[in-house]
């Protein structure tokens, strides 16, 4: 007997880029039949003609801080798994927001609302290693401290690592390669990186990183290029991606469907000459959280902010959207949200990311074909992070399933209150048991921590 059952429902086979209409069975967290399914199960859902997808895979998003969520409550992940991701990658940008221990650990006994992988953020180990001084350079020892860093999470089951090197001016690219030494060559790992410099300087940023990749000799991915070169230079940025990718160099990109990015106001991002550089004023900045929630910057806030509270998340309103339906039809780019919350406050992608492509960009702007899509969301991650049981339907792969009305779907976050639930998200299926129901969340604990190479 199947455990579970979903009926009339239109199930994407991503790979074929066609619809098959009918039943599907799961068994002990796995598909094993799709099309006529006629045995019987412990449980059915009838999904009315819906869309029956694979569970959209985030390969770029901020897991949440236990230290102020104190282990009593989830915060981003709650949101990633409202709006159908299954599975969502943490660490990027060069930051652990708590160890991969930690998180693992607080997962294994609580468990989550979605599945987490992680990377090792290269800046998280240079504190840790005793650099707090984000302007300077690693000293010798110091790199070979996070060397050693480095092998010892990627044997615990790491991705690889992340860097960022616009939030840590100091680190060179020596410094970025030196310490993937312990691991160079491994073709199963995968380095990511939040680029140098934005706007101007984004195409030396992007040759940089294709620098890193090539001489680590590791798969690179570019994190959210959408907020390092929509600002009138993607169609430039992307030609240089796809010749760097077309002379041999395994590198992918990922982008989130907004025009603005967020992060914390402290950060060097918000250094001297942000304004100019992305020909803006101060009230393209706004701000998220308490006491300047939703306020917008003036002079004034802007560096009281800065020096006071330089932990609290902002939003730039800088970039612009063309170029942003120009980075999400780029063969080499995937659709990530780049979500991160603090206390429930920051930016709607982490909310709205993967319904708003569906709703705006697919169905009412019609800047997106379906089908590609999809793959950007499911199966082509799934095939970067070598997740062999996920990203597609078919028997014998993991039942992580998103059904949705595709006349209904759409983000429904904003700026102002970016946690707000989507609409459309009929069911989420989180290793083969239902998580979501008729857009209500049942059982926010299905989420494990996979350790890369075990799914």
């Amino acid at each position: 007997m199947l455990d579970l059952k979903i009926l009339n429902g239109k199930i994407i086979d991503v790979e074929n880029k066609k619809i098959i209409e009918g039943n599907l069975g799961i068994k002990d967290g796995k598909i094993v039949d799709i099309g006529v399914v006629l045995s019987d199960a412990k449980q059915e859902i009838n999904a009315n003609g819906n869309y029956v997808s694979p569970g959209f895979i985030d390969i770029h998003m901020h897991e949440e801080d236990l230290s102020l969520t104190n282990k009593k409550e989830y915060d981003i992940s709650q949101t990633m798994l409202n709006m159908g991701v299954t599975t969502a990658i943490t660490g990027n940008c060069g930051n652990n927001r708590q160890s991969i221990v930690e998180l693992h650990d607080y997962i294994k006994e609580k468990g989550n609302p979605v599945n987490y992988m992680s990377f090792i953020g290269h800046n998280f180990l240079r504190d840790t290693v005793g650099n707090t001084d984000i302007y300077r350079k690693s000293s010798k020892e110091q790199i070979k401290k996070i060397q050693g860093m480095v092998k010892k999470a990627i044997d615990f089951g790491a991705v690889g690592i992340s860097y960022g090197l616009e939030y840590c001016p100091g680190i060179d690219i020596e410094e970025a390669i030196e310490v993937a030494k312990e691991i160079e060559g491994r073709q199963d790992l995968l380095l990511a990186a939040h680029y140098r410099k934005d706007s101007i300087y984004a195409l030396d940023a992007i040759k940089e990183m294709a620098q890193i990749g090539k001489e680590t000799n590791i798969p690179f991915q570019i994190s959210h290029l959408s907020s390092c070169s929509a600002y009138g230079n993607m169609t430039e940025a992307l030609k240089l991606i796809d010749e760097i990718v077309d002379s041999g160099l395994d590198l992918q990109v990922d982008a989130y469907p907004y025009d603005a990015f967020s992060t914390y106001i402290g950060s060097a991002v918000f250094d001297d000459g942000c304004l100019k550089l992305w020909n803006k004023d101060y009230d393209s900045i706004m701000l998220t959280e308490e006491p300047f929630k939703n306020k917008r910057c003036d002079k004034f806030l802007f560096e009281k902010a800065r020096k006071e509270y330089p932990d609290m998340l902002a939003v730039a309103y800088v970039m612009n959207e063309n170029e942003i339906f120009e980075a999400l039809n780029n063969k080499n780019v995937m659709i990530a949200s780049d979500g991160i919350y603090r206390n429930h406050s920051g930016h709607p992608r982490g909310a709205g990311t993967f319904p708003r492509v569906i709703g705006q960009f697919v169905r009412d702007k019609k800047v997106m074909e379906f089908f590609d899509a999809l793959y950007k969301m499911t199966y082509m991650p799934a095939k970067r992070l070598n997740l062999k049981s996920k990203g597609l339907l078919k028997e014998g792969y993991d039942a992580d399933i998103v059904i949705f009305n595709y006349d209904t779907i759409i983000d429904k976050a904003t700026f102002e209150d970016p946690q707000l639930k989507p609409e459309g998200i009929e069911y989420v299926i989180i290793n083969g048991k239902v998580a979501v129901k008729n857009g209500v969340c049942v059982n926010n604990t299905l989420g494990t921590f996979i350790k890369r190479g075990k799914a």
